[in-house]
């Protein structure tokens, strides 16, 4: 049984993160009528799925990922009135609308915490995860992801808290049965305003040890240590989940994506084999630095060709390069210099051709690229700051620290969308609340459109081949195995039909063996295609070149 919910299989989910996408009144902050203003562009891309990043009350700490209101939308959004109305657009256009889920933590300005914080004997005392201090310290030695302790003292119940994110963000105590209540009740409500389904952040974490070990990790220049894989991925987190799938997720029939912390393969079965009934799907979260210092076509090639084999039989898997936490997949995977263009395409030809859901980032369809500020200062992503400070603390010097937060900013994902080569890029008649990406004039949405070689018309043709061949959505897997390293060839095999994708991901040109592509294979998609696309009886790939072919 592939998966439980047949129909997400179908789907192509592109995300939206709200603050950076457009700005219906000139604040300098994207909202909700800006999202419903520019939903021509996704249905004319033919997506049926729209991941709206949060959009509830929060005082921005972490760009939303900080609650203050689960069932308020935040005011520089908009109203609760402009989703309803984004949301009644989507389903007219056949689009489902995914929420971002953030229950790991929440804001410490939400109701909860400030009742929580007030008194040892207050009813929502046990919604947080307190401490007494050990000999006048931190219970322990654990150090929040955004650096310093992961530990913040409240005078009023004379303990600490745990944030393992920013102390803007205290993690809420799933072992409270009542907090549980709350939080699967707060799900039903949005279900029966319509949404089809979440993708539920950071949610590795619930279950924590109850004695509080230190972190045998070395601490940082700080004096703190991270936390690592041992509170990642407990037993008690996936009662957790499993619990919210029965209560939630299957009840109401609604998709579910969980955001996972997995050291293995292995352990992201644990979170979508069907039969544990947790979730639909799971993007694993890489931290940017590791992926920039391991990541290779090879490596890409033997996690794929592992996950499917496990998931293959009861299973389905989250397809994406890019995301609102990673650098731009054109920057990170491609060159986004001399063969940006076709690079760009490639991955987009690639992602499409494997099994599983695709997902597509605002922007990624246009070739979007990392951005380079000039100064720490125009960073807005407290994970990059946190970054150039402990290397400025190891010793580095300011430049090296910069290029070195430069590649790993999850603002290289969020600068403004580039809608066209205006002022602002199309984005805002205001201030952008962050730098756009200087290269806008060069790469926009508006360009784009009217060329039909453009990244943007390719992403609209991969999408458009989805839902014509069955193999790209329902297919089995077999990747060919080829000399060269840089080379990745695969083919999608259906009952009634064959395909095969060939990748070149070298700025040199490659050699193919011989009778691979076969005689009379139809040309379904070239990278190319501008300078022509593929003709019968080449023998190597150009540099960055995809070809997608109908063999069968």
């Amino acid at each position: 049984m592939i998966p439980a919910k047949d129909w997400i299989k179908d789907l192509v989910i592109y995300q939206v993160y709200p603050r950076s996408f457009y700005d219906s009144n000139g604040d300098g902050v994207g909202d909700l009528p800006g999202v419903l203003a520019k939903l021509d562009h996704l249905v004319d891309l033919g997506i049926n799925a729209l991941w709206l990043s949060p959009v509830y009350r929060s005082p921005n700490d972490d760009n939303g990922y900080d609650i203050a209101d689960y069932q308020e939308i935040m005011e520089e959004f908009g109203t609760m009135e402009d989703w309803e109305r984004l949301r009644d657009a989507c389903h007219s256009h056949g689009i489902k609308v995914i929420m971002d889920l953030v229950v790991n933590h929440s804001s410490d300005e939400h109701s909860w915490f400030l009742e929580s914080k007030s008194s040892r004997n207050n009813p929502k005392s046990d919604y947080y995860v307190w401490r007494d201090p050990v000999n006048g310290k931190e219970p322990n030695n654990w150090a929040s992801v955004f650096g310093g302790s992961a530990w913040e003292f409240v005078p009023e119940r004379g303990q600490y808290y745990l944030h393992l994110f920013s102390k803007k963000q205290p993690d809420l105590n799933w072992a409270c049965p009542a907090l549980r209540e709350e939080v699967y009740s707060m799900m039903e409500w949005w279900v029966k305003k319509g949404v089809d389904g979440f993708r539920v952040d950071a949610i590795s974490y619930l279950d924590k040890p109850q004695d509080f070990p230190d972190s045998p990790l070395p601490p940082q220049p700080d004096g703190y240590s991270l936390f690592g894989q041992e509170i990642a991925g407990r037993e008690g987190t996936h009662r957790y989940i499993r619990e919210m799938g029965t209560r939630v997720f299957e009840k109401y029939n609604v998709l579910s994506v969980g955001e996972v912390s997995v050291s293995s393969t292995q352990e992201l079965q644990d979170y979508v084999l069907t039969e544990r009934g947790e979730f639909d799907m799971a993007i694993p979260f890489v931290p940017p630095v590791v992926e920039i210092h391991t990541w290779s076509p090879q490596k890409l090639k033997e996690d794929t060709l592992e996950s499917y084999q496990l998931l293959r039989k009861e299973g389905w898997w989250a397809r994406f390069f890019s995301n609102h936490d990673k650098p731009r997949q054109v920057s990170l995977y491609g060159d986004d210099k001399d063969h940006w263009e076709v690079s760009a395409k490639m991955l987009g030809m690639l992602l499409h051709s494997l099994p599983g859901t695709p997902f597509v980032y605002q922007g990624e369809e246009l070739g979007m690229t990392d951005v380079r500020f000039p100064s720490i200062e125009d960073y807005d992503d407290p994970d990059a700051k946190n970054r150039y400070h402990q290397m400025i603390l190891e010793g580095a010097s300011p430049e090296e620290a910069l290029d070195q937060a430069r590649l790993e900013s999850r603002d290289n994902a969020r600068t403004p969308m580039q809608w066209d080569d205006s002022p602002n890029e199309g984005f805002t008649t205001g201030t952008p609340w962050l730098k756009v990406n200087p290269n806008y004039k060069r790469i926009n949405a508006a360009a784009q459109r009217q060329d039909p070689h453009s990244v943007y018309h390719c992403y609209k043709k991969l999408i458009a081949l989805r839902k014509d061949h069955p193999a790209l959505t329902r297919g089995e897997l077999e990747f060919v195995d080829l000399p060269e390293q840089e080379l990745l060839c695969l083919r999608r095999v259906a009952p009634e039909e064959t395909l095969l994708c060939v990748n070149n991901f070298s700025k040199e040109e490659k050699a193919l063996p011989q009778g691979l592509v076969p005689e009379g294979a139809q040309v379904l998609l070239s990278s190319y295609d501008r300078e022509g696309g593929w003709r019968p009886g080449r023998t190597a790939l150009r540099p960055y070149e995809s070809a997608l072919f109908l063999v069968k």
